[in-house]
């Protein structure tokens, strides 16, 4: 992996999925833009999940990655919802393949270890540390701040592995 990058992260969401984009210079992360793809609440899931993708391949075509992050899913609640949004996980994974880009996939207990230092870490310590790390973020949504952490649990780890490989 490169040594200087652009990172898009994403949340997956059929109702809100959060995307941030950041630069990993080295070890220096500066932030590019974040945001949220929203599709309609009304309508069918098919058009739901091709506005969702319509929306991340706008976000693409705007900021040109070149790797993406996806938070893998934990859900909680009824099978009915967690089929919803695991297709729309899979949409949002799905998006920055199939633009050639490689996509890692992240646990939150992970991200959360990555951004904070505790994998149980709560949505308000995570803005605060991502906001910490990327001054200049403009932190609209709880969804587009765990974007944010996600791009930087992946710089993170590709820095991580940039430095294992120098030193074998």
């Amino acid at each position: 992996m490169q040594h200087n990058f652009r990172i898009l992260g994403i949340d997956p969401g059929l109702r809100h999925a959060g995307w941030g984009v950041l630069d990993s210079l080295g070890s220096r992360l500066r932030f590019v833009a974040c945001g949220v793809v929203k599709p309609p609440q009304s309508g069918d899931l098919p058009s739901r999940l091709a506005a969702l993708a319509e929306g991340l391949e706008e976000v693409l075509a705007a900021y040109a990655p070149q790797a993406a992050a996806v938070e893998e899913t934990v859900v909680n609640a009824g099978a009915r919802s967690a089929l919803k949004l695991g297709q729309a996980r899979g949409v949002c994974v799905l998006v920055p393949a199939r633009a050639g880009l490689p996509v890692a996939e992240y646990t939150a207990t992970r991200i959360k270890k990555s951004v904070v230092g505790t994998g149980r870490a709560d949505k308000t310590q995570v803005a605060a540390m991502v906001s910490r790390l990327l001054p200049g973020a403009r932190l609209d949504s709880a969804d587009a701040a765990d974007a944010l952490a996600i791009a930087i649990c992946h710089a993170s780890h590709a820095q991580t592995a940039v430095r294992m490989e120098a030193a074998s």
